[in-house]
Order: C-alpha cells, then structure tokens, then sequence
C-alpha cells in the first residue's frame, strides 16, 4: 500500500513542478512563495480549528491535534529546512529548464538513502539497489543533454541552487521518518495531520516576514508580481502530494529510501509537461534518458514487492 501511495505522491508533485513553472516565468519569486504558504496554511487552518473545537472527533483521518511544546519545535525545525529548500528551488526554478531541473531533483534519493543507511539502518535489496543505480545513470546523461542548451553545471549559480534545495529535501526526508516513525523503533511517533498542518502554518508566518521585510520594501525594482491562477493550483497539488507522503510513512515497513526515490518519479509527470506546454529544447535525447528513469522505478516496485 505505501509504496503505491509513493506513487501517488511522485504524479501529484510532478503537476506541481508544471504549475511552479508557469508560475515563475517572467514573475517575483518572493510573494509566489508566499502566496504558496499562505494558500496551504489555509487549507489546513480550518481542520486545525475545527480538531481544536472539538468539531472533528479524535478518531477521524482529518483530526489535527494540538501537539505540546516540546513537539512543535521539531515542526519549527521542519519549517525552516523546507522552506530553505523552497526558496533556493524556486529560484533556480524560474532560470532553467523544467527538464533540467527534473533531473537534478532525481538525486534526492541518493541523498536520502545514504542518510537512511547510516542513520536508520534500512537496507536495500537487489532489485532496488539497482533502481538507485539507474536513477544515477539517468541523471549523469541528463546533465549532459543540458549542456547543449548552455547549461554547464560547475559554472551555473542556478544549478548550485539546485543542489542546495536538493541536500536540504533529502535531510527533510531523514526528518519526516524519523519524525513520524514509532517511537519504540527510534521515531518521535507524532501525528502526520499535526505535522503537515503546523508546518505549513509556521512557513507561512516565516514566509510572511521575509515578504515584509525584504520584497515589499523593493517590490518596485526587479521583476514584478502578477497573479496567475498556477499559482493557487502549486499549493492545492503540493498540500495533496504532501498528505499521500506522510501516510505512506506512518505504515511500519514503509521505507523512506524507497519513498523518496519513488517520488522523484514526477520527473516523468513534468518532464512531459516541459515538452507539451514550454516547448523545451533536445527532447529527442532526454526522452532516451527519461526510460532510465522509468526503468529504475519499475526494479524498485519489483524490489518493494
């Protein structure tokens, strides 16, 4: 079951790169991210008041339960890194290529099952090492095709930013198992509703603060802000991708090496649309690359199963 949710999750945020996307071109990075927060604090403002009041039972899939102190700042904590990995990826996201960035993003998992080797002590068997092995192969080619776009890796800021909000997803990764993982097999055991619920609202707040501070004051020089509807839909499929994620990891065998490779599979989702909505360059030869994907994915459901 988990490992179908994980693909659930990889569709639902490969929509949300498309949408980001359009979003960006040619628009301020600063009050999108916001409007981002804000727009998923909202969706979840209503369930956290309604569990508070006692209008939604204990019981119920969308209880929100009011978490102590001592819990809410390992959500703070979570707030910053995503954020962190928001804001450098949605930079980098505005200056290149949707089927470059797909696959920058596909070295997360490699990231995170390093992590979840040390830190967990997960282990992988034959058929998913070797999903790892291809989602690396795929992601080495894909650089290069992006080189014939002008896109050369160690000397393009962009990419840099890239890799950072890369490292920070996979340790966002680590911290999500080792936040909602039982507590009598090293975990916290906290509630997923909590932890998705509040950590969206902390952004917010967090998010808010950067838009007073630094973009109002200078809003009238640089890029300006004009609304798009895209940019409601990157919160609707982020908060639903997001909500599939964290139930997958509340199963007991569910495994966050697996997990976070699986969802890098919305490389597929936005890699056709670059092709059919952008009309991205050199698909010809990033369509042979983007089968190693697919075919990493595919050992890694025979490897889960």
């Amino acid at each position: 079951m988990w490992i179908t949710l994980a693909f659930l999750s990889a569709a639902l945020l490969g929509f949300y790169d498309a949408f980001k996307k359009h979003s960006l071109r040619d628009n301020a990075v600063i009050p999108i991210l916001f409007l981002n927060t804000l727009f998923c604090a909202l969706i979840f403002m209503p369930l956290i008041l309604a569990s508070g009041a006692g209008w939604i039972d204990g019981g119920s899939r969308w209880f929100v339960p009011a978490p102590e102190w001592s819990t809410h700042r390992y959500v703070i904590l979570k707030s910053l890194i995503v954020l962190g990995s928001w804001v450098l990826g949605y930079y980098a996201m505005k200056q290149l290529p949707l089927t470059i960035v797909g696959p920058i993003n596909a070295t997360r998992p490699v990231m995170t099952i390093v992590g979840a080797l040390l830190i967990f002590g997960e282990d992988l068997n034959l058929w998913q090492w070797a999903g790892v092995a291809l989602a690396v192969v795929s992601f080495y080619f894909m650089s290069r095709s992006g080189k014939r776009e002008g896109i050369r890796f160690s000397h393009n800021r962009w990419i840099y930013f890239l890799v950072g909000a890369a490292m920070l997803g996979a340790a966002s990764g680590l911290y999500d198992k080792y936040l909602m993982s039982p507590a009598d097999t090293g975990g916290l055991g906290l509630n997923k509703m909590a932890v998705q619920g509040w950590y969206n609202v902390y952004q917010c707040v967090m998010m808010g603060i950067v838009m007073v501070v630094i973009w109002w004051p200078t809003r009238h020089h640089g890029s300006r802000f004009e609304w798009r509807w895209s940019i409601l839909f990157i919160s609707v499929f982020l908060t639903a991708a997001d909500f599939v994620y964290f139930y997958a990891l509340t199963f007991p065998d569910a495994m966050i090496s697996v997990v976070s490779m699986v969802r890098r599979g919305s490389v597929v989702v936005s890699f056709l649309c670059g092709a059919l909505f952008f009309r991205e360059k050199n698909l010809k030869s990033k369509t042979v690359d983007l089968l190693l994907v697919l075919l990493g994915l595919a050992c890694l459901w025979i490897g889960s199963h």
